[in-house]
């Protein structure tokens, strides 16, 4: 495509899909979203708290939304607010994109503009953390660069339709997106209808495995394979259980735990309401029984 292409494509995309592309802001944080559905905004759920963010429309409207279905572990959150005269986003065949692959990225950054670039896939299957600490697998990353609160907007093929959603800044010139494929639309949808995914939690901060490694050997306690716990939310399963800050959790449900991917798998695994823990305080093995919320 040439410059002037490229041009073209930038003006039709703002022309055609600007106005379904909103900002949303949470006292002074917040990022962009895209309207999916009537009355259905969805945005990455890091932009937003449990009671809902403000939604700026494209015509300066500001409305108070409600959180519809939320999946942290995800990054995706759909929010409830009146969209009025909005367009809704067309989707397009996100499993479609590959290295090379031209897309035009948009964002509104808390309510403050619309923003317009266009770039290409650099990469296919990055992963990336989460809000909550999970491995997110399988994120496209391009070269149309945004500016900062630009997460949660949409990505678009040339013709305008929805191929992702822009999550994380990678330095300077690079961003990941969520690929729009038919899974992540069929968690779109649920969450659209309130169908939050039901996830097991500790309620535990763990450190990075060479900082638990290193922690371990700075107070004279021999090495040891696991999850050292920095931090115990308050009212949560793992404080019901006892878990103490400085705790390195081994096992789980008979599993040895390595890395925080193994502590998430057995959570993604576990169908009863409790689990069993196998815990080293200092050098004293300990066992703890985590219940979890019916």
């Amino acid at each position: 495509m040439s410059i002037e292409d490229w041009g073209s494509t930038a003006r039709r995309a703002a022309n055609t899909v600007g106005e379904a592309v909103v900002g949303v802001s949470r006292h002074r944080a917040g990022g962009s979203g895209v309207v999916i559905a009537p009355d259905r905004v969805l945005t990455n759920a890091h932009n937003a708290g449990p009671e809902g963010v403000r939604v700026t429309f494209g015509d300066g409207r500001v409305e108070e939304s409600e959180v519809v279905g939320v999946d942290a572990d995800g990054d995706l959150i759909v929010l409830g607010v009146p969209t009025r005269e909005a367009p809704v986003v067309e989707w397009g065949e996100g499993e479609a994109l590959g290295v090379g692959s031209p897309v035009v990225a948009l964002s509104n950054p808390t309510g403050r503009g619309l923003s317009v670039t266009v770039g290409f896939v650099s990469a296919t299957g990055r992963p990336f953390r989460g809000p909550r600490g999970r491995r997110i697998e399988g994120s496209v990353e391009h070269t149309a660069p945004l500016p900062a609160g630009s997460s949660g907007g949409p990505l678009l093929d040339p013709a305008g339709r929805l191929v992702g959603i822009n999550t994380h800044r990678l330095g300077e010139g690079f961003y990941l997106a969520l690929p729009a494929t038919p899974a992540l639309r069929a968690r779109v949808r649920a969450l659209g209808a309130g169908e939050s995914p039901r996830g097991r939690r500790l309620g535990v901060g763990l450190a990075p495995v060479p900082v638990a490694r290193r922690l371990r050997r700075a107070v004279g306690l021999p090495d040891a394979e696991g999850l050292l716990v920095r931090l115990v939310e308050e009212g949560s399963p793992a404080e019901a259980a006892g878990l103490s800050v400085g705790d390195l959790l081994v096992a789980a449900a008979g599993r040895p735990l390595v890395v925080v991917e193994d502590l998430h798998g057995v959570l993604d695994r576990c169908e009863g309401d409790s689990l069993e823990i196998r815990v080293l305080r200092g050098t004293e093995e300990r066992r703890a029984t985590v219940r979890f919320a019916p």
